[in-house]
């Protein structure tokens, strides 16, 4: 007997209401020339919602979503309604520039059930929710090493309670990007709250606080990001945006259960570290014009290969920002969308939307240049591939160790091996490596095990001529004011790139191992990371123990090829 669940009747029926609900919302926001949003895949600003009360916001259909600074983002249902527009009117005159966007019914609500985290956070917190934009820019532009934060957020427990926790956030957002972190840890201990940045790569102990303030500043975080005050056991991920300078820098959090607490973890995505032109990301200069060769063809692949946290983004974004101009349509498929690329239309995967659909979607938008977040399964790499043949040049990434890796990779997610050679121009790799000090850094020369190290590194070594001409000194990091005692301050990429040609074609057809396809490559004379790293040792510009921090300088592979020879 056929079984009726009328539950589940109701909720597919109440799914394509709101799906044909959000498809009119785009239509009228075409019609009358406003934009379309989803409130339900943003995060609610609550500082922009407290600029109306809810009951006002209720009966004129209206919900401002975001503020930064003097703009605030208002959402609405009807931009012809009287009574909204004078709800909006009244936001104007207050100084405020606002921007419009036409949505759904269930998008204002969802926007709306934010009103009880003001008042659940009014009722813990006094009612002071604010932090300052121009707050943070002034202690970004005042504090330069790692003892000034502290010294701040030491200042701020002068505060009043109530004050207390937006001053405290302030100093650490501006801190982080004074000190450029990537990222602010806050993690809970049994009798004390640990704060650490990532500076360079490398998680740095800032200061400690106490408990009473970590809860007033972990319910102030989640109402910033959107989150639910009330969950606890779960984990939780939101985003929220300052304003820093002329631009807007934009604030992951993600927060998860512990034994003390929930730890949180704020990613800074600060818009001028991705603005790095390709000169600037430490290649020499064979490598350069390698890049600068390959990125200006019509078609193919180029692939960008390494750890999570070691700049393929990055790259691939300098990449992109040197092929973009008028002429050329790019488009990328991100997850999330971190930096905004001027002229270049983002996309941005979700649950509804994956890697797979939005790819076969962006092939039906005329592109000319793809970028693709990541290939993970068969799905992806087929499409892919099949761009790259049809006359699109596609940038991507894979989570491989080494650029040779790449191709055994995909030809694991089922990419026909005999394919290849037609649809892959370039593969990569890269890793970041910190930058000595210029201030404190200090010569010595290369003895024992160094030594040893640098001897194998650099014997066989491709295109040896352009070696710096002493071979027996290299650089330390010692610390100072200027790097806050780390003997390092910025990063630089190390690198190395295989292209497609007749011999590597043949490897990877008859036996992709990564060896055979690294003999293969050999005559490229293209340096591997770890030669790549050698010679960036030898100039000073990074010290070996760095280097052995993200490499493996006794690479297998590497030292199989050097009785080889270069070919």
């Amino acid at each position: 007997m056929v079984q009726f669940d009328e539950k589940d009747q109701k909720e597919k029926i109440a799914e394509l209401y709101e799906q044909e609900e959000e498809s009119l919302a785009q239509t009228l926001s075409q019609k009358y020339g406003v934009e379309y949003v989803d409130l339900t895949r943003v995060s609610i600003d609550t500082d922009a919602l407290r600029l109306i009360n809810e009951p006002i916001a209720r009966k004129v259909e209206v919900a401002p979503f975001r503020r930064i600074g003097k703009k605030v983002f208002i959402a609405m249902r009807a931009p012809g309604r009287a009574d909204s527009l004078e709800a909006i009117q009244t936001i104007e005159r207050l100084g405020y520039q606002t921007r419009l966007f036409m949505v759904s019914s269930a998008s204002l609500t969802h926007a709306w059930d934010h009103y009880k985290d003001i008042s659940h956070a009014s009722a813990s917190e006094g009612g002071v929710l604010n932090i300052s934009s121009e707050e943070i820019e002034r202690i970004k532009n005042k504090l330069k090493s790692i003892e000034d934060v502290r010294k701040n957020v030491d200042a701020s427990f002068a505060s009043s309670k109530s004050h207390r926790v937006s001053r405290v956030l302030e100093v650490l957002l501006g801190g982080g990007l004074a000190l450029q972190a990537s990222d602010v840890h806050i993690e809970p201990e049994e009798d004390f709250i640990r704060v650490r940045f990532r500076l360079d790569g490398v998680l740095t102990e800032i200061l400690e606080f106490d408990h009473e303030t970590y809860k007033l500043l972990l319910s102030r975080l989640k109402l910033l990001s959107g989150l639910k005050l009330n969950t606890k056991s779960s984990a939780q991920d939101g985003r929220f945006s300052v304003k820093v300078g002329d631009g807007e820098m934009e604030i992951r959090t993600s927060m998860i259960p512990g034994n003390y607490g929930e730890t949180v973890v704020m990613r800074l995505l600060d818009p001028s570290t991705i603005g790095l032109p390709l000169e600037s990301l430490g290649m020499d200069n064979f490598l350069m014009q390698l890049f600068l060769d390959e990125i200006k063809k019509p078609n193919g692949m180029i692939l960008n290969t390494g750890p999570t946290g070691s700049g393929k983004t990055t790259t691939l974004y300098a990449f992109l920002r040197a092929v973009s101009k008028p002429g050329i349509k790019v488009i990328t498929l991100e997850n999330p969308v971190e930096y905004h690329l001027p002229g270049i239309v983002q996309t941005q995967i979700s649950k509804d939307y994956t890697f797979a659909d939005g790819l076969r979607s962006i092939l039906r938008q005329d592109p000319d240049i793809i970028m693709v977040g990541e290939i993970r399964d068969p799905e992806v790499a087929a499409t892919a591939v099949h761009a790259a043949l049809t006359g699109h040049l596609v940038f991507s990434t894979l989570h491989t160790n080494n650029a040779a890796g790449t191709f055994p990779r995909l030809i694991d997610i089922k990419v026909r091996p005999e394919i290849l050679g037609s649809a892959v121009n370039l593969t990569m790799a890269q890793r970041l490596a910190r930058r000595l000090c210029e201030d404190c850094k200090k010569s010595v020369p290369i003895t024992g095990a160094a030594r040893e190290s640098m001897n194998k590194l650099l014997h066989n070594i491709p295109r040896p001529d352009e070696l710096p001409e002493n071979k027996d000194v290299m650089w330390e990091a010692v610390g100072c004011d200027k790097c806050n005692q780390t003997g390092y301050t910025g990063r630089l990429a190390i690198l190395e790139a295989i292209k497609m040609d007749g011999p590597v074609e043949a490897a990877v057809r008859a036996n992709p191992s990564e060896i055979e396809i690294w003999r293969a490559a050999r005559p490229q004379q293209i340096r591997r990371m770890a030669e790549d790293g050698a010679v960036k040792v030898l100039k000073g510009v990074t010290s070996l123990d760095e280097l052995a921090r993200i490499i493996d300088i006794e690479d297998a592979d590497l030292m199989a090829m050097k009785d080889f020879g270069q070919g």
